[in-house]
């Protein structure tokens, strides 16, 4: 891919309009600057198309030029892919109306740069619910989560974003718009396309809106669980299912270590339930009533006491105190600055592999590094940890920063062992594309560069993500 041209940035700017591209270096540099701060790169120029017409535009105008673009929403993702490194960044806050709330379809039409917390209030106003939730909801975009396939913690439920997909509006690389806003939930006719572009992180085309299904509003009730150990936590999952079925729409494993970590980093934070035992579980359960939740998630956990599988248990007795459990959880990623270095990863095992991972991979990790602090915490309702190897932030002859490959390689090789996943809800990006490369089958691996070839034969669209052709 080449430059940016003048002909190109004068045909770019034209198209585009006033308020739809910015060269001014500090907003070049912001969208060029991941949120963590790690991978920073650098692009020439930043388009704001303000429609699907100027985006399908401006995608056969790179096409043309043979211009790398790189597809943008919340710029909240961390796996570099969607950090421009010498393309232009294509950022799509501006495209962010409602399209169309249906309620008797429970189907809500949005266009891509719209924050999830908005497709959250449009289905809320409309008596309805969209359910995906996590940490960075204020900023994600619904294009990003769509491209990034997002979790959140919810899954367990309601699934991932792929799932809750009716219908995409993707401007294709030749500049062609496909108009699949389809609110239909049976559509057997052939390839089922809007799956082809949920978790390609840009790469085959650029999302411009969405169909999402919405669901009736519910009720919730939240619990805070002490357990002994990891085993029980799995065990306490089994059980609060047995008693609550689907209902169960969140269960969260915590380390007594996050909650020490919190309460550093934000002082006025409260324990709970405060214990020497290491794991808490907060989970949570919603139906139509109230009364009806409450009383599944008692009874669920007082069978748990008594078959020693919970060592205490916290009920919210209101949306105040549901709140401040969930804060505690949704504080961790930050709180973890509180360490000097800290090495993260996305990964997943089948639910019934959680403890045995957790002992081996610790185990192996010690034998590289033995100062080394484990806070693994995450979605376990769904196999899902957020596994990061710490090194205390007093730690006087730093060392885990040595050791950071040969750790990241234990994990991904252990998770791998079980079964299981490096890559769980985050993505792939450039981070991780050449290790994936390395151990999907090969044909996985051809086939999804024949895709990628076949959709976008220019490569011109976030090109070096995911899979390298």
């Amino acid at each position: 891919m080449t430059r940016p041209s003048e002909d190109f940035l004068k045909a770019a700017k034209a198209l585009l309009g006033e308020k739809g591209w910015s060269e001014d270096p500090d907003k070049l540099n912001e969208v060029a600057t991941p949120w963590r701060g790690t991978w920073p790169g650098e692009t020439p120029f930043l388009a704001l198309p303000g429609s699907t017409e100027e985006a399908a535009g401006l995608v056969k105008l790179c096409g043309e030029h043979r211009v790398a673009l790189v597809p943008q929403g919340g710029n909240t993702g961390l796996v570099d892919g969607g950090t421009p490194h010498g393309e232009i960044t294509v950022s799509m806050r501006r495209m962010k109306q409602v399209r169309n709330v249906d309620t008797r379809n429970n189907s809500l039409t949005i266009e891509a740069g719209a924050p999830l917390v908005d497709a959250q209030a449009a289905a809320d106003d409309a008596n309805r619910l969209f359910p995906l939730s996590l940490g960075s909801e204020g900023q994600a975009t619904i294009g990003g989560l769509i491209s990034t396939n997002a979790g959140g913690v919810a899954v367990l439920r309601y699934g991932m974003m792929r799932d809750l997909i009716l219908g995409l509006e993707v401007v294709l690389p030749s500049g062609e718009v496909w108009d699949g806003l389809s609110g239909l939930r049976k559509n057997n006719t052939g390839y089922d396309l809007k799956h082809l572009f949920a978790g390609a992180e840009g790469t085959l085309g650029l999302i411009t809106a969405a169909t999402l299904k919405l669901f009736p509003k519910v009720a919730k009730a939240t619990g805070w669980v002490i357990c002994k150990s990891a085993s029980d936590v799995v065990d306490l999952l089994a059980l609060v299912r047995e008693h609550a079925g689907d209902t169960v729409t969140s269960f969260e494993i915590i380390p007594a270590r996050a909650i020490e970590m919190v309460q550093a980093d934000v002082p006025d934070t409260r324990d709970p339930a405060p214990s020497d035992l290491p794991w808490r579980v907060l989970v949570e359960i919603s139906m139509s009533r109230e009364d009806q939740a409450r009383e599944a998630l008692m009874e669920a956990l007082g069978d748990a006491i008594e078959k020693e599988l919970a060592d205490n248990v916290i009920m919210a007795e209101n949306q105040a105190q549901a709140d401040s459990f969930w804060h505690i959880r949704e504080t961790i990623p930050l709180s973890k600055r509180a360490f000097g270095t800290a090495i993260n990863h996305d990964i997943s095992v089948p639910v019934s592999a959680i403890p045995e991972f957790l002992e081996v991979t610790e185990k192996a990790i010690h034998e590289v590094a033995s100062n080394t602090e484990i806070v693994a915490f995450g979605h376990v309702g769904d196999g899902n940890l957020h596994y990061s190897a710490c090194e205390p932030a007093e730690t006087n002859t730093p060392f885990l920063a040595n050791h950071a490959g040969e750790i990241t390689r234990i994990v991904h090789e252990q998770a791998m062992s079980f079964g299981g996943s490096i890559s769980a809800e985050h993505g792939v990006g450039r981070l991780k594309r050449d290790e994936l490369a390395g151990i999907r089958p090969d044909c996985a691996t051809a086939t999804m560069r024949a895709i990628k070839t076949a959709l976008d034969p220019l490569g011109i669209m976030n090109p070096g993500r995911v899979v390298s052709v």
